[in-house]
């Protein structure tokens, strides 16, 4: 599932006022992380997620690892904070309509 300009601009505002729910410690990208990064998203859909890295190169990878990992959508990441959205079964946010 590709997001158009127009649903990335409306999970950005829902996203806005929420806490990241993982943060990635010194251990890195763990199966253990993976896993509840999986459980997140499967719950709530729309998450953040802190990955404290201080080389870009290595965030960047880390965050290209997630969204593989995981089947979600990059919405956005700003300094050491990722969005990511992942649409469950029930489809509990409603997208605009793509064009």
């Amino acid at each position: 599932m590709n997001l158009t300009t127009k649903q990335k601009q409306h999970l950005k505002g829902l996203a806005h006022g929420l806490k990241p729910v993982v943060m990635l410690g010194g251990n890195g990208l763990t199966e253990g992380v993976l896993a509840e990064i999986d459980n997140a998203l499967s719950y709530h859909e729309l998450i953040k997620v802190k990955v404290a890295s201080g080389d870009r190169e290595l965030k960047n990878a880390i965050v290209d690892a997630i969204v593989r990992e995981t089947q979600a959508e990059k919405v956005q990441l700003i300094g050491h904070v990722l969005v990511l959205f992942r649409q469950s079964e029930e489809m509990k946010i409603a997208l605009p309509k793509a064009k």
